[in-house]
């Protein structure tokens, strides 16, 4: 009789390697980053969105006040919201609240970040370097997962659209 150890390793393997990848956790301080991600884009775009989950595990509000890459010229944090039938979308000067005990989602219709002055284009399958800087909690280092162009969500993510923190 063969034996099947060397099969059942390999399918091992196998089903390790094809297993897709789990954006990282990041915390800090009572924050908990969750499913960083954006899109691939175009050559000679110079925007792309940034996306990501951040649950406020405190007792105490913080509020994401900015961001800065490598990649890119300038990073603001966004909303995209419907008024009277017309979408619009402007910068969070004063950023972005996040209550004690709830979760923000930064996610396409939605809040988001906008990367400007794009120094290369982002190509699927990249992660990109980025600093988030909290009022409270202060700067923190996470990888953007570059997704495709198309993409809704991060992979293994849900997909469908998911406003919940859109303001209607």
């Amino acid at each position: 009789m063969k034996p099947v150890l060397p099969f059942f390793a390999f399918a091992a393997l196998f089903a390790l390697l094809g297993a897709p990848a789990h954006a990282q956790e990041v915390k800090a301080g009572d924050l908990v980053i969750t499913q960083a991600w954006s899109r691939a884009t175009p050559g000679g775009a110079k925007i792309a969105g940034g996306y990501l989950t951040i649950e406020n595990k405190g007792s105490v509000p913080d509020r994401l006040i900015s961001g800065s890459g490598e990649f890119a010229g300038k990073v603001e944090i966004h909303e995209m919201a419907m008024n009277n039938g017309v979408m619009t979308m402007r910068a969070l000067d004063k950023g972005l609240p996040i209550e004690s005990g709830k979760t923000v989602k930064l996610a396409p219709g939605g809040y988001h970040l906008m990367l400007m002055d794009l120094k290369t284009p982002l190509k699927q399958g990249e992660k990109v370097p980025l600093t988030l800087e909290f009022e409270k909690a202060g700067k923190v280092t996470l990888s953007l997962d570059v997704q495709g162009v198309g993409a809704q969500a991060p992979a293994g993510g849900q997909s469908g659209h998911d406003h919940s923190g859109m303001k209607k």
